[in-house]
C-alpha cells in the first residue's frame, strides 16, 4: 500500500508541475525551422526546437521573456505571462540581414574576416581555461532511422525475421535507434570529468542510451567527435592556433543581438582531403568568442565512416562574461551497402553552475556512473521533463517498441517464447558440421546452454608430420547467474591421416566477473589436459593455413611441432586499478615429432621440406623429455576511467602505457622434469595519439636467463618470425626473420617493435591517394643480443586499402648486414586495423 501510495504521489507530482511555454518555429515563408534554440531570457534554462520544428519549456507560473535564435535569422524576443495553463507562442523568424562595413577596397586586399579570426584565436586558450570548474544539467536525444535497407548485404541475404525484428516497413524504413538521457554534468581544470546519468531509456529496451563526447568545444585546437574512428587525427577547429594556414575566411556581414555585434564569416577549407570543417561561425565583436556555428564535415575532410557530419551550436551568457553552450545538434547522413540512414543526436545543456565546491574524492576513476534507478522512470515523467518533443514517429516508436518489450518482459521464458526461439533456430542440420559448423542455443526455463561444433572442411590442415589433418572443435557455454559464472568447455580431436596419430584434449575455463559495493572483481580459471600438437614457440607465430599452402605448393613447411602429453592449471585475476594477475603450473611429456609424407603438389618441391624441429638451431631432433613449468605474469596499466553501471563496470582505457613483468621457472625432479631454468622479461606497451601527426604504437621488452642449467629448445627465448607474404602480428614480431634461428638462452637481450600510422598526413597531399584514403605507415622491429646475433628491419607501407589491407615493404639487416628485402601483405585501417587474427596449431580464427 505504501508503494502504491508513493507511486499516486510521485504522479500527481508530475502532473501538478506541467505548465509549459510551447509552440513552433516558422520563417517568413511559412516554412518550418527545425532545431531552433529557444532560451528564457536571463538564465540558461531553454528547449531545442525538434525536427517539426515544435518546441516546450517546463516553467513555473511567472512572466518571462522567451528568445529564439535559428542559425541564419534574426532573433527574436516573445514576453509573456504563465499562470496555471500552457502558454503557447509562434515564433516567426526573418532572415538575418547583414551589414557590411564601409571599407576601402584596394588591390590584394585582406577579407576583414581574417583580422576578427587572428583575434578569435589570440582569445581561443583563454576562454579554453576560463572558468576553472562548473557543472550544468544535460538532455540528450538520440535517434537513427533507416530511409531504405537493402535485401542482401555482401550476397548475403537479410532474412525478414530480421527486418521485422527490426520493425522497419515494406520500404526498409522504420526508426532503428532511440534513446534519451537526463545527467549532470561536472568538469574542473585541467581535465576533471563527470557525468551522472539520473535517468535514461531506449525505445524496446531497458539498457541505457547516451551520446558521448557530451561537449564539443571550438576553442581547442583540437577536436575529437564521437569516436576516433571517425578520424584518427581530429578536426582542426576554425579558431586552432595555426588555422590561418588551414582554413580560408570570408566576411559575410554582421548582426546586432541584445546591443551585441555579431559577425558572420564563412569557413573554406585550403585543402581538400584535410580534416578539416567547412561552413558558418559567428563572432562576437570586441570579446572575439564563439556565439554559434553550423559546420560540416564530409569525406572530403577524410571523415571516415559516415558521408557528411553536420555541426551546429548555440553559446549563451551563463555568467559575467562567460558563455557556454546552450544547444548541440549533430546530424549525420549514411548511405553505403545499399543502407541509407540519417541520425539527429540533440544536447540541450541547462542551469550551468560556475565554480562550485566539489566534495574531495568526488572526481574519481568513474567518469560516467548510472543512478541505480536510471530505467525505471514512468512516461509521466520524461513527458514533464522533457526539453525537446518527440516527434509523431517517435512517439509511435516508443509506443510499439516498449509494448512489445514489457509483453516479452512478462512472458519471460514462457513456453510460448521458447517455443517461438526454438523455431526461429531452425532444426539441427548435421550435415552443416562439414562447411559451416553448428551453433546451437538450448532454451529452457532454467537451463540455457549454447553448444557447437566447428565446420570440419575449413579447419582441414596439411603438414609433412601428420599429413592431412582433420580437426574436430567444439565448445558448451553456460552462464550461472547465482555465481555470475561462465563455463566454458572447449573439447579438440585432431587426427593426422600419414602418422594415424588421434590427438585429443579438453580446455575449461571459469571466469567470474562481480560487481561487489561499486567494485569490479575479474578472475578466471583454467584447466586443461590431454594430448596435442603445438608448435615450439608457443606464441605460434605460424598459421597452419599459411603453413599448408606453402608447404603444398612450396615444400616450405615453416611451422615445427611436436606432441605432448600435458596437464595445465591457471589462475587469472583482473582488478580495478588496471592490475593484472595471473599464474599457471604447466606438464609436459614432450614426444618428437618426424616427418611421415614428403607430398607437394609440384614434385620438384620436395626437395625443400626440412625436419619437424628447428632444424636452424639445433642439429637433431631433440629427445623425449618432461618438464614442469611454473609461470607468473604481472601487468598494470594505471590511471584506468570507467563507465558504472547500476550492475556492472565498463573501462575506458587509460592514457599511461602498460607495463608487464613474467617470470618463469622449469622445476627440475618435479614429478619427473627434466628442465631446469629461471627467465624473465619486462614489456612496455602503448598507442599514443599525435592527432595531426598521427598515431604511435609500440611494444619494449628486456629480458633473459637468470639460471640456464637445463634448458630445451621449447623453453628458449624465441623471436617471432615470419616467411611468408602474409603478414605476421604487427607490433609483436619479424616481418622478414626466420622462425628459430636466432632463438637464444642468453642472461640478456632487448626487443623493440615500433610503428607509426600517418593516418592520412603526407598521402592526403598525393592525388588518387587522397581520394582513396589510403594512409602511410612506417617503422622498425629490432632485437639484440650480442655483436654476433643482432637484427633490425624497416618498413613503409600503406593502409586502409578497401578500409581492410595494408602492404609493406619491409628491408632486414643482420648483425649489422642488409639481408632480405620482401613484401607483406596484412590486415590495416579503418576495418582492418580491428581484426584480431588467433594463430594456434588447432587452427586460425578472425575477429573484431
Amino acid at each position: 500500500m505504501r508503494n502504491l501510495l508513493f507511486l499516486v504521489c510521485t504522479l500527481f507530482s508530475f502532473e501538478v508541475s506541467a505548465q509549459k511555454i510551447f509552440g513552433t518555429v516558422y520563417n517568413e515563408q511559412g516554412d518550418l525551422l527545425p532545431y531552433s534554440s529557444i532560451t528564457i531570457k536571463g538564465t540558461s534554462i531553454g528547449a531545442s526546437a525538434n525536427n517539426r520544428a515544435k518546441f516546450a519549456i517546463n516553467v513555473s507560473p511567472g512572466n518571462y521573456t522567451v528568445i529564439c535564435q535559428h542559425i541564419g535569422y534574426a532573433a527574436k524576443e516573445i514576453t509573456m505571462t504563465v499562470g496555471s495553463e500552457d502558454k503557447e507562442a509562434f515564433f516567426i523568424l526573418a532572415e538575418q540581414r547583414l551589414m557590411m562595413k564601409e571599407v576601402v577596397v584596394q588591390s590584394n586586399a585582406e577579407d576583414p574576416a581574417y583580422e576578427i579570426i587572428r583575434q578569435a584565436i589570440k582569445k581561443q586558450s583563454y576562454y579554453l581555461k576560463q572558468v576553472k570548474a562548473f557543472e550544468c544539467d544535460l538532455y540528450a536525444k538520440d535517434m537513427i532511422k533507416l530511409r531504405s535497407f537493402p535485401k542482401k548485404i555482401f550476397g548475403q541475404k537479410v532474412e525478414a525475421d530480421d527486418r521485422e525484428e527490426m520493425m522497419l516497413d515494406t520500404m526498409g524504413q522504420g526508426i532503428i535507434y532511440l534513446s534519451e538521457s537526463i545527467a549532470k554534468v561536472a568538469i574542473a581544470q585541467p581535465d576533471k570529468f563527470k557525468m551522472e546519468v539520473q535517468s535514461s531509456r531506449v525505445s524496446g529496451s531497458n539498457s541505457f542510451g547516451f551520446t558521448f563526447p557530451t561537449f564539443i568545444s571550438l576553442y581547442n585546437n583540437n577536436v575529437t567527435i564521437f569516436s576516433e574512428k571517425l578520424n584518427p587525427r581530429g578536426f582542426v577547429s576554425p579558431i586552432a592556433d595555426g588555422a590561418i594556414g588551414f582554413y580560408k575566411f570570408k566576411y559575410l556581414g554582421s548582426f546586432f543581438e541584445n546591443g551585441k555585434e555579431i559577425h558572420t564569416i564563412r569557413i573554406t577549407p585550403r585543402r581538400n582531403y584535410e580534416p578539416l570543417f567547412s561552413g558558418i561561425i559567428n563572432i562576437t565583436e570586441g570579446d572575439w568568442r564563439i556565439h554559434s556555428l553550423d559546420l560540416t564535415l564530409t569525406k572530403k575532410a577524410q571523415l571516415e565512416i559516415i558521408d557528411t557530419l553536420q555541426i551546429t551550436q548555440f553559446h549563451v551568457p551563463v555568467g559575467e562574461d562567460i558563455w557556454r553552450v546552450k544547444n548541440q545538434l549533430l546530424h549525420f547522413n549514411f548511405n553505403q551497402l545499399g543502407i541509407n540512414a540519417v541520425g539527429n543526436f540533440v544536447n540541450v545543456y541547462s542551469d550551468y553552475k560556475l565554480n562550485p565546491k566539489f566534495a574531495k574524492g568526488f572526481f574519481d576513476k568513474v567518469v560516467i556512473k548510472y543512478d541505480t534507478g536510471v530505467s525505471n522512470k514512468p512516461k509521466l515523467y520524461w513527458d514533464s521533463i522533457r526539453p525537446v518533443p518527440l516527434e509523431k514517429e517517435e512517439v509511435k516508436d516508443y509506443q510499439v517498441k516498449d509494448s512489445l518489450f514489457e509483453a516479452r518482459k512478462d512472458t519471460g521464458w514462457s513456453k510460448a517464447t521458447m517455443d517461438s526461439l526454438r523455431k526461429k533456430q531452425g532444426q539441427l542440420k548435421p550435415l552443416k558440421v562439414f562447411w559451416s559448423g553448428i551453433n546451437r542455443t538450448h532454451y529452457g526455463k532454467n537451463n540455457n546452454f549454447e553448444w557447437g561444433i566447428s565446420p570440419l572442411i575449413k579447419k582441414l590442415q596439411y603438414n609433412p608430420a601428420e599429413g592431412v589433418v582433420l580437426l574436430a572443435e567444439g565448445y558448451y557455454r553456460k552462464y550461472f547467474k547465482r555465481s555470475s559464472t561462465n563455463l566454458l568447455i572447449e573439447p579438440s580431436i585432431r587426427y593426422g591421416f600419414s602418422n594415424t596419430h588421434l590427438n585429443a584434449h579438453v580446455d575449461v575455463s571459469l571466469r567470474t566477473r562481480e560487481f561487489d559495493e561499486g567494485a569490479l572483481k575479474r578472475h578466471t580459471w583454467n584447466f586443461s589436459g590431454g594430448k596435442r600438437v603445438i608448435q615450439f614457440n608457443k606464441e605460434s607465430p605460424i598459421t597452419p593455413l599459411v603453413n599448408s599452402i606453402s608447404t603444398l605448393f612450396y615444400g616450405d613447411n615453416f611451422m615445427k611441432t611436436y606432441e605432448n602429453w600435458f596437464g595445465e592449471i591457471k589462475y587469472s585475476k583482473r582488478y580495478e586499478s588496471g592490475l593484472r594477475f595471473s599464474i599457471n603450473a604447466l606438464f609436459e611429456d614432450r614426444i618428437p615429432l618426424n616427418n611421415t609424407t614428403v607430398f607437394t603438389v609440384f614434385k620438384n618441391d620436395k626437395v625443400n621440406i626440412t625436419p619437424n624441429y628447428p632444424y636452424e638451431k639445433i642439429a637433431a631432433q631433440f629427445n623425449r623429455h618432461q618438464a614442469f613449468v611454473l609461470g607468473v605474469d604481472i601487468s598494470i596499466k594505471p590511471g584506468q576511467k570507467y563507465i558504472q553501471y547500476p550492475n556492472s563496470k565498463q573501462s575506458l582505457g587509460s592514457k599511461y602505457p602498460r607495463l608487464s613483468l613474467s617470470y618463469i621457472k622449469g622445476i627440475k625432479g618435479l614429478i619427473g622434469s627434466d628442465t631446469d631454468y629461471d627467465k624473465w622479461k619486462f614489456t612496455v606497451n602503448d598507442d599514443k595519439n599525435f592527432k595531426l601527426a598521427g598515431l604511435l604504437k609500440y611494444k619494449l621488452s628486456i629480458g633473459g636467463f637468470l639460471n640456464k642449467r637445463s634448458v630445451y629448445i621449447q623453453d628458449y627465448q624465441h623471436f617471432n618470425g615470419n616467411r611468408s607474404f602474409a603478414a605476421s602480428e604487427y607490433v609483436n614480431s619479424f616481418q622478414l626473420a626466420p622462425y628459430y634461428a636466432n632463438s637464444t638462452t642468453a642472461s640478456l637481450y632487448t626487443i623493440a617493435h615500433v610503428e607509426h600510422h600517418f593516418n592520412g598526413l603526407l598521402t592526403n597531399k598525393i592525388p588518387l591517394f587522397n581520394r582513396l584514403n589510403w594512409n602511410m605507415v612506417g617503422g622498425s622491429n629490432a632485437f639484440f643480443i650480442d655483436k654476433g646475433n643482432n637484427y633490425v628491419e624497416l618498413f613503409v607501407g600503406l593502409e586502409n586499402i578497401l578500409k581492410i589491407f595494408r602492404i609493406d615493404f619491409v628491408a632486414a639487416f643482420a648483425n649489422g648486414k642488409k639481408g632480405a628485402t620482401g613484401l607483406r601483405l596484412g590486415f590495416g585501417g579503418l576495418i582492418g586495423g580491428s581484426v584480431a587474427v588467433k594463430d594456434n596449431s588447432n587452427g586460425i580464427s578472425i575477429g573484431f
